[in-house]
């Protein structure tokens, strides 16, 4: 049975707490213990890397947690699962060096991951009585900095402390920690944490923290349960004084200081408010739903959710791939109402089953990495999001966010590029003005580290004002989805516009009026003057639909 709102919002509320549950990962030995030592190495240079490591015994099924080796070195264990669901993230994180294992004699399955660049490498060990020592070796199939990418996640609830760790053994670029974080609409953000200076924090030259960014994240409204939804203000300069709703005076707030406004999800009951009254900057394209392990959340906002066929359900409720599509749907159909969002990527890692920067965006800086110039190039949508598969595409040679002025009608956009991918593709695809224009066929070839490389060769016309974007799909199993997909470019005619979608604008304009109905008699007519106003500009959309 669907979940109510109040349901769901306790449930997303108290998610991933850490579990404890006998069995799921290694407690008080049985057996007296064996040390292994194990190490990470680059496959280039041999030297030690920082990794993602998971270790689980393949009979018992326990997970078990590195200590690393070097009295300087670091070692994270993250514990967090779904309920008693195969929602399950079991990790260390690791500086570069050796590290230790207390192991019960047994069968053990041992992965390494590092990022998106890097072939991961399992292996598998029997452990008896003696000490052991094993290696994992990764080979780097792509350097994406050297082409002018570089990765960041904008939703992060890890602490400043572990950030360092993490970002290395990730190797994440640019991360956005929301020290700030408040979930009643009578909270003030100033209050809720500490005073963080507005500096950036290096790890080294190309691995910086951005420590001033807040989540509005309102479940309650004056301490009763009532859900309106999430936002973030990354970028910031000093803790912010309001609280919201009302949402725009935190919009104009956070324009004064130079913010940028992340919309978290688009299925939140107010998500579709705040994108034209706020006029939100980045569309998280891979949420915090969007996980390395099985998807968990079915349920979750479904009563929000529109009949479109391309968002497939299962008896269960929303698939993985029918949430994805959901997000990139709900995404089109924003562009072709005129609301042309940046797409980004955010994990919500220290909170889900998920692991920092597995959904990130790769921003293209150029031959010179710098934070500042990081995110005024993810403002102009310079970028792509991946969960995966990595994408070096250019549009009549131009990255992804370019806008082309035309006074011709007939536009031929020229897509040339590549995508490398651990895994084969099941499908790659251009989509225009939101639907799927053409799906490419592809003879990949297998590179020297044995990823699958596709070669973007390929054209499409647009009629007209209107936009292009790529996407692909890599070919997993289990129903698992793993995507990558670039922000559109666009072409704008003046003399010729692009008429949005019927379908579209009725939605948005039916979600105005759920709201309202939801929402009358709780907020104050300041807050529902704001539905208001979105339902209005929706219905002008409407009414140039086709």
């Amino acid at each position: 049975m669907p979940k109510t709102s109040a349901e769901v919002s306790v449930i997303c509320m108290v998610r991933c707490v850490t579990l404890t549950l006998a069995g799921l990962w290694a407690s008080a030995a049985t057996a007296p213990a064996t040390e292994v030592t194990g190490s990470v190495i680059d496959a280039a240079s041999g030297t030690a890397l920082p990794c993602r490591l998971y270790v689980q015994n393949t009979d018992t099924l326990t997970w078990h947690f590195a200590k690393s080796a070097d009295t300087a070195g670091s070692a994270l264990e993250y514990r967090k699962q779904i309920g008693t669901t195969p929602s399950v993230e079991m990790h260390t994180t690791l500086s570069a060096a050796t590290f230790h294992l207390q192991l019960e004699p047994g069968k053990y399955r041992i992965r390494a991951e590092r990022g998106k660049e890097f072939v991961p490498a399992e292996t598998e060990i029997t452990v008896g009585s003696e000490a052991s020592v094993f290696q994992l070796t990764l080979p780097r199939f792509a350097n994406m900095p050297k082409q002018g990418w570089y990765s960041g996640d904008t939703h992060v609830h890890r602490s400043l402390a572990d950030l360092p760790n993490l970002m290395m053994a990730e190797d994440l670029h640019v991360a956005f920690p929301l020290n700030y974080w408040v979930r009643d609409s009578t909270e003030i953000p100033a209050a809720s944490g500490l005073v963080m200076e507005a500096k950036t924090i290096h790890v080294d030259a190309t691995h910086v923290i951005y420590p001033v960014n807040t989540e509005y994240e309102i479940f309650t409204v004056d301490g009763k349960r009532h859900t309106q939804g999430a936002v973030l203000v990354l970028n910031h300069k000093t803790p912010l004084n309001l609280p919201s709703p009302p949402a725009l005076p935190v919009a104009e707030e956070a324009r004064r200081q130079g913010a940028i406004l992340d919309l978290d999800k688009h299925s939140w009951a107010w998500s579709m408010m705040i994108v034209p009254v706020m006029h939100v900057d980045l569309f998280e394209l891979s949420n915090n739903h969007n996980w390395r392990t099985q998807f968990g959340f079915p349920q979750w906002t479904i009563e929000n959710a529109p009949d479109w066929p391309e968002v497939e359900r299962s008896v269960a409720g929303f698939t993985d791939l029918g949430w994805t599509e959901f997000a990139m749907q709900t995404y089109y159909a924003l562009l072709n109402c005129g609301f042309h969002m940046r797409i980004t990527g955010g994990t919500g890692a220290g909170v889900h089953p998920v692991p920092l920067g597995h959904g990130r965006v790769y921003v293209h800086t150029g031959a010179e990495f710098s934070y500042e110039k990081w995110v005024e190039h993810l403002n102009a949508g310079h970028s792509f999001v991946t969960t995966g598969p990595l994408l070096d595409v250019r549009f009549n040679q131009q990255l992804p966010g370019t806008t082309w002025l035309h006074d011709s009608v007939e536009n031929k956009i020229v897509m040339r590029g590549t995508v490398l991918s651990v895994n084969p593709l099941r499908s790659i695809e251009i989509v225009r003005n939101g639907e799927i224009a053409q799906s490419l066929t592809i003879e990949p070839e297998r590179t020297a580290e044995g990823v699958w490389k596709y070669a973007i060769d390929v054209s499409e016309t647009l009629h007209g004002s209107g936009w292009l974007a790529l996407r692909c799909f890599e070919k997993l199993p289990d129903a698992k989805v793993s995507f990558a997909h670039t922000n559109p470019v666009f072409v704008e005619v003046p003399k010729s516009p692009l008429i949005p979608r019927r379908r579209d604008a009725e939605f948005f304009v039916k979600r105005m009026d759920e709201e309202l109905t939801r929402n009358a008699g709780i907020l104050p007519d300041e807050s529902l003057a704001e539905y208001r106003q979105a339902k209005a500009i929706y219905e002008a959309v409407l009414d140039r639909a086709k």
